[in-house]
């Protein structure tokens, strides 16, 4: 034989041989799955809420106009710090000074008056007492004249003369207790005249008055509405003018988010929280939850979901939540776009898995994998009555037992970051499936599998 005979036998051979193995690899890897795995293992689990919102100062006080005036001066500028008391800015005053100055000679002139009134009522006083005494002396003689006239030791025109002495007397004594009343009524008058004009300087005074503004708290000016020349108006909300400025009280920070209505439930005051500021990067801030939202708000208008028009809407809902930021910098400000991660629950040393390896699948399919798919028809169709029965899904994972992927139903707890305790159904070491997702998704209870836990590589020809 030659030899190019030889060779061609022996390629011949070799194709066959080969043939033989890729059709023997072929047909034992067909129906096999490949999967990623991993072990369940227990680990420190932290359950977290994640929500967005904005730095907002515990106390703040917004100044609103207490009276009609054009601003003349605006003392502060945003970003300054007022204490209590501080001049803010100035209206106008040229009127509400004049009406002060006006009313405080009116007052001075009341005075005076009530001065007079209150010497003429002295006055009459005193001659009251003196007509008093007159009247008593008259008296006395009128009555020491009618036993000596009745006695016949006087004449009858000397009785006459004491008598209209008496009357004369009276007369003048009634004369001068009218003129007490008269003064003491016009003495009354003008102290109320006097009080009144005090009220009406009182009231001017405060108009004055609100023609400076002052700062209500301790604080930043952390926002201001106005500029010199505009008009200010008495606050009435969504009225131009009549919200001057906001002055926040930044010695108690607050992070206000929303939280979405799927995680509220597990929101509870006191619970600690990492905040993030988008303004200073790189850096965690601790605080604790101080207040929970009772209301839903809707997504995007941000009203309550409890009004008439908002009702029977299928917007989705979120809940504010106020986290106490336990040392603030003095560097924040108000509006500070921020994340924040509220720590719900916490448990140590508890059984966990990937929360990918997770899958639901139905008692159907259970049944199925258990009973085998060519199993009689009286057995399908008990099958499927059950099925029809249960309508929920069973949550559990896949275990991997003599190169089969069996389901297992699990109960879970807390869900962390990656991972989710397991209650129940599994036990620590236990190899299960974690990957890839379309595998676990279309992954059948039971179904033959191979493990292939390598790193897919990048196509960089692709990308080119």
């Amino acid at each position: 034989m030659k030899t190019w005979q030889k060779a061609t036998i022996a390629a011949c051979v070799v194709v066959l041989i080969g043939g033989i193995a890729w059709y023997s690899i072929y047909k034992s890897n067909q129906g096999v799955t490949a999967v990623q795995t991993g072990r369940a293992a227990r680990e420190d689990l932290v359950s977290l809420v994640t929500a967005s919102g904005e730095i907002r100062p515990k106390n703040y006080t917004n100044v609103l106009g207490e009276g009609i005036g054009k601003i003349t001066d605006i003392v502060v500028k945003e970003g300054d710090y007022v204490k209590k008391g501080d001049v803010l800015l100035h209206l106008e005053d040229i009127q509400p000074g004049a009406d002060v100055q006006a009313q405080v000679d009116s007052i001075n002139a009341s005075e005076a008056a009530l001065k007079a009134t209150a010497a003429s009522y002295d006055s009459a006083v005193a001659t009251l007492a003196q007509r008093q005494a007159d009247l008593d002396k008259a008296k006395l003689d009128w009555q020491r004249g009618q036993e000596l006239y009745h006695g016949q030791l006087i004449a009858k025109q000397e009785y006459d003369s004491d008598k209209a002495a008496y009357d004369s007397a009276f007369a003048a004594f009634t004369s001068s207790q009218a003129q007490v009343d008269q003064a003491r009524a016009s003495r009354e008058q003008a102290r109320a005249t006097l009080d009144q004009n005090q009220a009406v300087l009182r009231r001017t005074q405060d108009v004055l008055r609100k023609t400076t503004y002052r700062a209500p708290i301790d604080g930043i000016v952390s926002y201001i509405a106005v500029r010199v020349g505009e008009n200010v108006v008495p606050g009435i909300q969504g009225t131009v003018g009549s919200s001057i400025m906001t002055i926040s009280d930044m010695s108690v920070v607050t992070a206000e988010v929303k939280v979405d209505e799927t995680d509220i439930i597990s929101v509870k005051n006191g619970q600690s929280a990492d905040v993030s500021i988008d303004a200073i990067p790189d850096k965690i801030f601790k605080g604790h939850v101080t207040e929970v939202g009772e209301l839903a708000i809707l997504r995007t208008s941000g009203e309550a979901s409890m009004t008439e028009t908002t009702a029977n809407t299928q917007e989705a809902r979120d809940f504010k939540v106020v986290i106490t930021l336990d040392n603030p910098p003095k560097s924040l400000r108000p509006g500070l776009s921020l994340t924040a991660k509220i720590q719900t629950a916490q448990k140590q040393n508890v059984l966990t898995v990937p929360i990918q390896a997770l899958a639901e699948r139905s008692q159907k399919e259970l049944d199925e994998a258990k009973n085998g798919n060519s199993g009689n028809v009286t057995l399908a169709a008990s099958n499927s009555v059950g099925a029809s029965s249960v309508k929920s899904d069973i949550q559990g994972v896949f275990v991997l037992r003599n190169g089969k992927a069996e389901f297992v139903p699990v109960q879970t707890g807390i869900t962390g970051v990656t991972d989710i305790e397991i209650t129940s159904g599994l036990h620590e070491g236990d190899l299960i499936v974690t990957g890839s997702y379309k595998a676990i998704r279309t992954l059948k209870p039971g179904a033959p599998v191979k493990i292939d836990n390598s790193v897919p590589s990048t196509d960089n020809t692709s990308s080119s």
